[in-house]
């Protein structure tokens, strides 16, 4: 429960924005879900610092919110703060020829955006993330990845800020703790920015890739109001979730307003002005088909925020604030 004293606390924050309520479906892709009782954006460091402070000494849930593209709102809300970063965090240094071959890219940069700026620079490295629709913050904390690599094999560190805390650290690869969609980075561990290793292409060849890439995408998956994947693939490399989805044929079902991709099994897709409450419902009937099928425990990629702890866990979340699998 967010009280009074917090919300006059964060108001004094020099550039921290704040909003009281407010809806959180159109800052995802699902574009579903309720309000946040606290949305607040920083702008720099020095905000995120003093939003952190008085967020972690009121003890109130929150959420780092990205683009939202691998997370789902619950139809009640988040009774919590969300916070988002903007201004400085999205910022992108791209080397100089005589620099180090190496793009510093801050949290609230779009992955798109930073394929597109190294290829186009004739830096190359970077071409797959064009097509996952998060930012470097969120791909960090879930080590997102796609077409042969991912944050884990494209960083040399990230600036952490623990909310809290006074000032930030460098992490190596190793001290983040990568797995695969996942990171060692704690609930409370705020991703700043991330150094990305890169190496000397021709251009053409770096924007050919990258259409093809975008290509393949199209051709291989739905569009639509969804998050991505659904599920991680139980036995990377070996065993995918979505194989194991349309081997039980699943492909097409539904729960109300929610239904399994019929392009891709490993997508949940909702229709316009659905519900969330749909979505995780179908998640469960999904992972327990598959379960009982295969004897493959499905864990959601997806962060879900805001739903009751045993509905979570039923749609294969290990909680249910959002911050964790």
């Amino acid at each position: 429960m967010v009280q009074n004293d917090l919300l006059s606390v964060l108001r004094s924050v020099p550039g921290a924005e704040v909003r009281v309520d407010e809806p959180l479906g159109d800052l995802t892709t699902y574009r579903i879900g309720g309000a946040a009782r606290v949305l607040v954006q920083a702008v720099d460091l020095e905000s995120l610092v003093g939003v952190g402070r008085a967020i972690v000494d009121s003890g109130v849930d929150v959420v780092v919110l990205g683009r939202g593209s691998n997370v789902l709102v619950a139809d009640s809300g988040f009774d919590g703060v969300v916070v988002r970063l903007g201004g400085s965090f999205e910022g992108v240094e791209i080397p100089m020829p005589s620099d180090p071959l190496a793009a510093r890219a801050g949290s609230a940069a779009a992955l798109p955006v930073v394929a597109r700026r190294t290829a186009a620079a004739g830096l190359g490295g970077f071409e797959w993330a064009v097509g996952v629709p998060g930012t470097i913050g969120g791909a960090v904390r879930m080590n997102a990845g796609g077409h042969g690599s991912d944050m884990a094999a494209s960083i040399s560190e990230a600036s952490v800020l623990r909310l809290g805390d006074d000032a930030a650290q460098v992490l190596s690869v190793d001290q983040i703790g990568f797995g695969f969609r996942s990171s060692g980075l704690q609930h409370l561990d705020v991703v700043l920015d991330a150094v990305i290793g890169l190496r000397r292409v021709d251009v053409a060849t770096a924007e050919t890739e990258i259409d093809e890439i975008v290509r393949w995408r199209r051709e291989h998956q739905p569009g639509g109001q969804n998050c991505g994947s659904v599920f991680v693939n139980p036995v990377p490399g070996v065993v995918s979730a979505g194989q194991l989805i349309d081997g039980l044929g699943l492909r097409g079902l539904s729960e109300g307003t929610a239904t399994v991709a019929d392009k891709h099994a490993n997508f949940i897709l909702s229709s316009p002005g659905g519900a969330a409450d749909d979505v995780v419902r179908l998640m469960a009937r999904v992972r327990s088909a598959v379960l009982e099928g295969t004897g493959h425990d499905l864990r959601s990629e997806v962060r879900l925020l805001g739903f009751d702890e045993e509905v979570a866990r039923a749609a294969g979340a290990r909680r249910a604030t959002g911050e964790g699998h």
